[in-house]
């Protein structure tokens, strides 16, 4: 309940946004239950404050919508890891390397690490120069957010996705259903979608 003087003057909006004018808060709050309405506080601080005839319920639930529509929307970026050999075969890189386009394409973060066993701790320049190759080979999908460092026994690189590498991605595979679906047609010839920053409503009058 809003603690203010029954002859405390406010600034009153209607429920179309018209502007009622200064009113006194007494009359102000007849004015909202006349129409069956809240009269709510939407700056406190102005001078004189601000209020606006409205039905609170129906703008919370409104709200609350709209935040939820906003966070299924949100787009969650996740970290996923590669795990790569200093002796990986050519077979393995390209798999792997896929892999991690897949992964920049969706617009997720990927963390590659190579692990360096025995004696190729000395010869950590061999991880570093592979995984320069790989930061090349997704090139066109991500770039390197986190250059190649040691921790520990391992060398870790982080690679973040190019905003319009998830485009691409998309539009590659619209295009592949695209030309799968006209090479279907063809084999079958051949066989035959108001803001308010503070709220707080007064349900009755003081008294």
């Amino acid at each position: 309940m809003l603690r203010i003087p029954g002859s405390k003057i406010l600034r009153v909006i209607g429920p179309d946004g018209e502007q009622l004018g200064l009113i006194p808060y007494t009359a102000a709050l007849n004015n909202a239950y006349d129409r069956g309405l809240d009269l709510v506080l939407i700056a406190q601080h102005a001078d004189p404050p601000v209020c606006r005839i409205m039905d609170y319920g129906r703008f919370k639930f409104e709200r609350d919508k709209k935040e939820k529509e906003a966070k299924k929307r949100q787009q969650v970026i996740e970290i996923k890891e590669i795990q790569l050999s200093c002796h990986i075969d050519v077979g393995d890189f390209n798999t792997k390397g896929n892999h991690a386009r897949r992964f920049l394409s969706d617009g997720n973060k990927v963390k590659v690490i190579v692990k360096f066993r025995g004696r190729q701790l000395a010869h950590t320049e061999i991880g570093r120069e592979l995984l320069d190759r790989f930061a090349e080979y997704c090139a066109e999908y991500g770039t390197i957010e986190k250059p190649p460092v040691m921790e520990g026994r391992t060398m870790v690189m982080f690679l973040a996705p190019i905003k319009t590498a998830q485009g691409k991605g998309s539009a590659k595979q619209k295009g592949d259903a695209a030309s799968a679906a006209a090479q279907g047609a063809d084999s079958d010839k051949a066989e035959k979608a108001p803001a308010v920053k503070e709220a707080a409503v007064s349900g009755q009058e003081n008294k």
